[in-house]
């Protein structure tokens, strides 16, 4: 899910890239909202601003949607105990600045003519701003600034007869990515846009179905992973069973090859590969293309660090935890003034001298962004006594904005945007800087090359070829529209 405040034109000082939510839903269990606690916990790497849980009892919907992490505000009993009923779905989420206001907060809940239905939504409508105004002039009111929102809508100004209908001819109106996963009194929906570019998972757990953003929040619960939902594919759940339907037509997926380099867990299954083994196999195509005369490989934790594995395997260069994290540090500590601030990646990151001085480092990290936290590490890693600092990037220059769910910069604040390499490398002030290539990133999960004339991922953010239409961009009433909402409070 993305909020209008949350898209490219967003201006947040965060030096990484966030994927802005995830979702989890269960059908036939009496403890259902304790189990979607559960596997939200699991997801709490893809959102740590807010969630929420809507469950149904058989006759009434419970609806509870908190700012903060899971275990701050799900896992006291008397939350649990007002979220009754056997079926429930929840979502976390991410927002930039501006963005996490209870409103936005999801699943989205409306009652309907024919009764009540909550949606959650990973990906990125890039037809919601086109679509809300069609809908705003037929009457609609729009509550919140999410795109989510919009499905919520399209559902309610169908005329089909029956739900599955109704939301197969909202989600035929709908561009971009999603992943969603809905409840209503009788059914609970998963469906993934055409081209798959979002993750969604099917599980059981003793004979309850489960829709998960990612096997990592089935295993926490003890379910079974039965298989990834389909491009294109909707899934119906009820007492009966589980039915499939395809209501778009076939494309060829485009998954989103950064799942794969930084946003999955790294023991999650994702489109049937482990995201642990090919990041450590991303590791060996990067020291295959950039090796370096070095005396120890160390990775940026944490998120650099099976990338780092690799590389040290292939190259013969011995791993080493020359940075330590500390991971009690959030987004959120309280920086009071500008005498502090500009210690904020050591709040976070520490050099280990003990490994590092008087050695020639290789760092390893999986992206660079704006480049400032880099700059920071470099500097770090120089001041520990390294006497070279060798940096290599677990995946191509990041160049273009995503429209499709993840939080990004404006195309001018990404530093490849704007330099080359050699530039790249001053900047940061490292001996040497390279970046794994597009080939070398599609080898590492599987495939031998990139088909230029029909990509096998989407790696827009990496080559700028958007798989979809992107109709929210196309004229400068959306664009100034847009970038109104992204300052929004």
């Amino acid at each position: 899910m993305a909020d209008a405040d949350d898209t490219p034109f967003s201006s947040g000082a965060d030096d990484r890239f966030h994927d802005e939510c995830g979702v989890f839903g269960i059908f036939g269990r009496p403890d259902a909202a304790a189990i979607v606690t559960l596997g939200l916990h699991a997801l709490q790497h893809r959102g740590q601003e807010a969630a929420g849980i809507v469950s149904f009892d058989g006759s009434q919907f419970f609806v509870e949607r908190h700012i903060g992490l899971i275990g701050d505000n799900f896992t006291k009993q008397a939350v649990l105990d007002r979220l009754k009923g056997q079926r429930a779905i929840g979502h976390t989420r991410y927002a930039t600045t501006g963005g996490a206001g209870t409103r936005n907060i999801q699943p989205l809940f409306a009652e309907l003519a024919d009764g009540g239905i909550a949606v959650a939504h990973n990906g990125n409508l890039t037809n919601a701003m086109t679509v809300q105004r069609s809908l705003q002039k037929q009457g609609a009111i729009f509550t919140s600034t999410s795109d989510t929102e919009t499905i919520l809508h399209l559902i309610a100004f169908s005329r089909e007869q029956d739900i599955n209908s109704r939301f197969i001819e909202a989600v035929r109106q709908l561009e971009g990515a999603f992943s969603l996963v809905a409840l209503t009194a009788k059914k609970m929906i998963g469906c993934r846009d055409p081209l798959g570019i979002r993750p969604l998972v099917l599980g059981d757990l003793d004979g309850a179905w489960i829709l998960a953003s990612e096997t990592c929040a089935l295993d926490i619960i003890g379910a079974r992973f039965v298989r990834d939902i389909e491009p294109g594919e909707m899934v119906v759940v009820t007492t009966k069973g589980i039915e499939s339907f395809y209501p778009f037509e076939k494309q060829n997926p485009r998954f989103c090859i950064f799942e794969y380099v930084y946003f999955a867990r790294p023991d999650s299954a994702i489109e049937g590969r482990n995201v642990y083994s090919v990041r450590k196999q991303i590791g060996v195509e990067l020291a295959k293309e950039n090796p370096v005369d070095a005396d120890i490989v160390v990775p940026v934790p944490d998120s650099g660090t099976p990338a780092a594995i690799g590389f040290s395997q292939a190259s013969g260069i011995p791993f080493e935890l020359g940075i330590i994290r500390n991971h009690y540090v959030g987004r959120t500590f309280i920086s009071p003034g500008d005498s502090i601030r500009h210690m904020g990646v050591k709040l976070k990151h520490n050099a280990n001298r003990k490994m590092i001085e008087g050695k020639r480092v290789v760092l390893v990290d999986d992206s660079i962004v704006r480049g400032t936290t880099s700059q920071k590490i470099v500097q770090m890693v120089r001041d520990a006594g390294a006497r070279e600092v060798h940096m290599r990037i677990a995946s191509p220059p990041t160049r273009a904005s995503c429209f499709y769910g993840v939080d990004t910069p404006e195309k001018t604040k990404l530093l490849a945007s704007r330099m080359s390499v050699e530039e790249m490398a001053e900047f940061i002030r490292v001996d040497s800087l390279s970046f794994l290539t597009i080939d070398g990133l599609y080898r590492a999960v599987g495939e031998a090359v990139r088909d230029g004339a029909s990509p096998q991922y989407c790696d827009a953010c990496f080559t700028g070829d958007y798989p979809t239409r992107l109709t929210d961009m196309e004229g400068t009433d959306n664009v100034r529209t847009l970038s109104l909402l992204a300052n929004m409070g």
